[in-house]
Protein backbone atom coordinates (compact mmCIF):
# COMPACT_ATOMS: atom_id res chain seq x y z
CA UNK A 1 0.00 0.00 0.00
CA UNK A 2 1.16 3.28 -0.79
CA UNK A 3 2.34 5.71 2.55
CA UNK A 4 2.13 9.35 2.19
CA UNK A 5 3.83 11.29 4.73
CA UNK A 6 2.12 14.35 5.07
CA UNK A 7 3.07 17.39 6.86
CA UNK A 8 0.43 19.52 8.65
CA UNK A 9 -0.96 22.34 6.29
CA UNK A 10 1.28 21.63 3.54
CA UNK A 11 1.62 20.89 0.02
CA UNK A 12 1.02 17.39 1.03
CA UNK A 13 -2.51 17.67 0.79
CA UNK A 14 -2.24 17.65 -3.24
CA UNK A 15 -0.50 14.46 -3.33
CA UNK A 16 -3.49 12.70 -1.06
CA UNK A 17 -6.24 14.56 -3.25
CA UNK A 18 -4.86 12.95 -5.71
CA UNK A 19 -4.61 10.00 -4.54
CA UNK A 20 -8.31 9.92 -4.13
CA UNK A 21 -8.80 11.18 -7.85
CA UNK A 22 -7.08 7.81 -8.58
CA UNK A 23 -9.12 6.62 -6.57
CA UNK A 24 -5.86 4.31 -4.67
CA UNK A 25 -5.83 2.72 -1.47
CA UNK A 26 -3.18 4.54 0.68
CA UNK A 27 -2.32 5.35 4.66
CA UNK A 28 -1.38 8.81 5.90
CA UNK A 29 1.54 9.30 8.39
CA UNK A 30 0.69 12.96 9.71
CA UNK A 31 4.18 15.02 11.24
CA UNK A 32 3.15 17.99 13.46
CA UNK A 33 4.89 20.77 12.56
CA UNK A 34 7.24 22.28 14.94
CA UNK A 35 6.32 25.84 17.19
CA UNK A 36 8.94 27.56 14.33
CA UNK A 37 6.48 26.07 11.61
CA UNK A 38 9.13 23.91 10.65
CA UNK A 39 8.53 20.13 9.81
CA UNK A 40 9.67 18.03 12.70
CA UNK A 41 12.87 16.58 12.27
CA UNK A 42 11.64 12.88 12.27
CA UNK A 43 11.29 13.36 8.75
CA UNK A 44 14.86 12.79 7.85
CA UNK A 45 14.19 9.55 8.83
CA UNK A 46 11.92 8.96 5.84
CA UNK A 47 14.14 11.64 3.48
CA UNK A 48 17.67 12.81 3.73
CA UNK A 49 15.83 16.01 3.22
CA UNK A 50 13.35 16.13 5.88
CA UNK A 51 10.27 17.75 3.20
CA UNK A 52 6.86 16.69 2.73
CA UNK A 53 5.23 15.34 0.88
CA UNK A 54 7.36 12.21 0.55
CA UNK A 55 5.46 8.45 -0.38
CA UNK A 56 6.79 5.12 -0.52
CA UNK A 57 5.57 2.66 -3.11
CA UNK A 58 6.81 -0.69 -4.00
CA UNK A 59 9.96 -0.20 -2.23
CA UNK A 60 10.90 3.29 -3.76
CA UNK A 61 10.75 6.16 -1.65
CA UNK A 62 9.52 9.97 -3.57
CA UNK A 63 9.83 13.25 -2.61
CA UNK A 64 8.89 16.71 -4.71
CA UNK A 65 5.20 17.01 -5.63
CA UNK A 66 5.78 17.37 -8.78
CA UNK A 67 7.60 13.96 -9.56
CA UNK A 68 4.96 12.40 -6.92
CA UNK A 69 1.94 13.41 -9.55
CA UNK A 70 3.88 12.23 -12.68
CA UNK A 71 4.90 9.09 -10.71
CA UNK A 72 1.24 8.41 -9.85
CA UNK A 73 -0.28 9.38 -13.48
CA UNK A 74 2.10 7.16 -15.54
CA UNK A 75 1.67 3.96 -12.30
CA UNK A 76 -1.64 3.89 -11.63
CA UNK A 77 -3.73 4.55 -14.83
CA UNK A 78 -4.27 8.36 -14.59
CA UNK A 79 -4.79 9.50 -18.67
CA UNK A 80 -8.16 10.81 -17.42
CA UNK A 81 -6.25 13.82 -15.57
CA UNK A 82 -3.99 14.97 -18.25
CA UNK A 83 -4.60 15.60 -21.80
CA UNK A 84 -3.90 13.79 -24.61
CA UNK A 85 -0.19 13.37 -26.11
CA UNK A 86 0.57 15.83 -28.25
CA UNK A 87 -2.09 18.38 -27.78
CA UNK A 88 -1.87 21.95 -27.44
CA UNK A 89 -3.44 21.04 -23.74
CA UNK A 90 -0.78 18.72 -23.14
CA UNK A 91 1.59 21.34 -23.65
CA UNK A 92 -0.04 23.24 -20.97
CA UNK A 93 -0.14 20.75 -18.89
CA UNK A 94 3.42 20.27 -18.46
CA UNK A 95 4.04 23.83 -18.57
CA UNK A 96 1.83 24.66 -15.27
CA UNK A 97 2.71 21.13 -13.36
CA UNK A 98 6.58 22.47 -13.51
CA UNK A 99 5.56 26.09 -13.30
CA UNK A 100 4.15 25.36 -9.59
CA UNK A 101 7.07 24.55 -7.65
CA UNK A 102 9.36 26.37 -10.41
CA UNK A 103 8.16 29.57 -10.56
CA UNK A 104 5.38 29.94 -8.35
CA UNK A 105 6.82 28.75 -5.01
CA UNK A 106 9.59 30.24 -4.62
CA UNK A 107 8.72 33.48 -4.54
CA UNK A 108 5.52 32.53 -1.87
CA UNK A 109 8.17 30.86 0.33
CA UNK A 110 10.62 34.41 0.11
CA UNK A 111 7.17 36.29 0.33
CA UNK A 112 6.71 34.16 3.93
CA UNK A 113 10.09 34.04 5.07
CA UNK A 114 10.63 37.93 5.00
CA UNK A 115 7.33 38.01 6.30
CA UNK A 116 8.21 36.31 9.39
CA UNK A 117 11.92 37.70 9.68
CA UNK A 118 10.76 41.00 12.11
CA UNK A 119 10.35 38.08 14.71
CA UNK A 120 13.18 35.94 14.19
CA UNK A 121 15.36 38.99 15.02
CA UNK A 122 16.31 40.25 18.78
CA UNK A 123 14.25 42.63 20.21
CA UNK A 124 16.46 45.75 19.67
CA UNK A 125 16.81 44.65 15.98
CA UNK A 126 13.26 44.13 14.95
CA UNK A 127 12.26 47.54 14.34
CA UNK A 128 15.32 47.67 11.52
CA UNK A 129 13.78 43.92 10.99
CA UNK A 130 10.50 45.57 10.04
CA UNK A 131 11.78 48.36 7.67
CA UNK A 132 14.51 45.49 5.41
CA UNK A 133 11.17 43.16 5.26
CA UNK A 134 8.91 45.88 4.01
CA UNK A 135 11.19 47.10 0.98
CA UNK A 136 12.16 44.22 0.30
CA UNK A 137 8.63 42.88 -0.27
CA UNK A 138 7.20 46.19 -1.55
CA UNK A 139 9.98 46.72 -4.08
CA UNK A 140 11.35 43.60 -5.28
CA UNK A 141 8.47 39.98 -4.13
CA UNK A 142 5.30 41.87 -4.51
CA UNK A 143 5.52 43.27 -7.65
CA UNK A 144 6.36 40.41 -9.50
CA UNK A 145 4.05 38.41 -7.52
CA UNK A 146 1.11 40.57 -8.66
CA UNK A 147 2.54 39.75 -12.18
CA UNK A 148 2.10 35.76 -11.64
CA UNK A 149 -1.26 36.70 -10.02
CA UNK A 150 -2.36 38.35 -13.60
CA UNK A 151 -0.73 35.37 -14.89
CA UNK A 152 -2.82 33.02 -13.13
CA UNK A 153 -6.16 35.03 -14.11
CA UNK A 154 -5.60 35.32 -17.58
CA UNK A 155 -5.21 31.92 -17.88
CA UNK A 156 -7.89 30.73 -16.03
CA UNK A 157 -10.93 33.44 -17.87
CA UNK A 158 -9.04 31.31 -21.23
CA UNK A 159 -11.25 27.91 -19.85
CA UNK A 160 -11.51 27.34 -15.99
CA UNK A 161 -8.79 25.36 -15.81
CA UNK A 162 -4.94 25.76 -16.22
CA UNK A 163 -4.23 22.85 -19.11
CA UNK A 164 -7.42 23.44 -21.41
CA UNK A 165 -11.60 23.21 -20.97
CA UNK A 166 -10.99 19.56 -18.52
CA UNK A 167 -9.77 19.74 -15.06
CA UNK A 168 -6.36 18.11 -15.05
CA UNK A 169 -3.47 17.24 -12.67
CA UNK A 170 -1.83 20.37 -13.21
CA UNK A 171 -4.71 22.07 -11.33
CA UNK A 172 -4.11 19.95 -8.54
CA UNK A 173 -0.33 20.94 -8.45
CA UNK A 174 -1.16 24.93 -9.09
CA UNK A 175 -3.74 24.49 -5.81
CA UNK A 176 -1.41 25.03 -3.37
CA UNK A 177 0.54 27.83 -5.08
CA UNK A 178 -3.19 29.59 -5.85
CA UNK A 179 -4.87 28.84 -2.52
CA UNK A 180 -1.61 29.91 -0.60
CA UNK A 181 -1.02 32.96 -2.83
CA UNK A 182 -4.70 34.29 -2.55
CA UNK A 183 -3.91 34.61 1.16
CA UNK A 184 -0.54 36.92 1.31
CA UNK A 185 -1.08 38.78 -2.14
CA UNK A 186 -3.16 41.74 -2.64
CA UNK A 187 -4.58 42.11 -5.80
CA UNK A 188 -7.56 43.28 -7.21
CA UNK A 189 -8.92 41.34 -10.43
CA UNK A 190 -9.37 37.85 -9.27
CA UNK A 191 -13.17 36.26 -10.36
CA UNK A 192 -11.56 33.67 -12.50
CA UNK A 193 -9.23 32.56 -9.46
CA UNK A 194 -11.87 32.28 -6.96
CA UNK A 195 -14.02 30.42 -9.11
CA UNK A 196 -11.39 28.19 -9.65
CA UNK A 197 -10.92 27.89 -6.03
CA UNK A 198 -14.63 27.02 -5.27
CA UNK A 199 -14.55 24.40 -8.22
CA UNK A 200 -11.59 22.69 -6.91
CA UNK A 201 -13.18 22.42 -3.72
CA UNK A 202 -16.19 21.10 -4.61
CA UNK A 203 -14.60 18.19 -6.18
CA UNK A 204 -15.60 15.58 -3.80
CA UNK A 205 -12.28 13.79 -3.98
CA UNK A 206 -10.87 17.16 -2.77
CA UNK A 207 -13.31 17.23 0.64
CA UNK A 208 -12.50 13.18 0.72
CA UNK A 209 -8.74 14.46 1.13
CA UNK A 210 -9.40 17.04 3.77
CA UNK A 211 -10.59 14.10 5.64
CA UNK A 212 -7.77 12.01 5.03
CA UNK A 213 -5.25 15.00 6.04
CA UNK A 214 -6.68 16.83 8.35
CA UNK A 215 -5.35 20.10 9.10
CA UNK A 216 -5.00 22.77 5.75
CA UNK A 217 -5.51 26.07 6.30
CA UNK A 218 -5.68 27.19 2.95
CA UNK A 219 -8.67 25.16 2.56
CA UNK A 220 -11.17 27.90 3.63
CA UNK A 221 -9.18 31.32 2.39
Amino acid sequence: MITVHYLENSRAHRILWLLEELGLEYQVKTYKRAPDMRAPGSLKAVHPLGKSPVIEDKGRVMAESGAIIEYLVDTYGGEALRPAHGSDERLRYTYWLHYAEGSAMPLLLLKLLFSRLPQQMPLVLRPVARLISKGVSAKLIDPQLADHVAFWERELERDGWFAGKAFSAADIAMSFPVEAGMTRIEARETAALRRYMDAIRARPAYQRALARGGAYVYATS
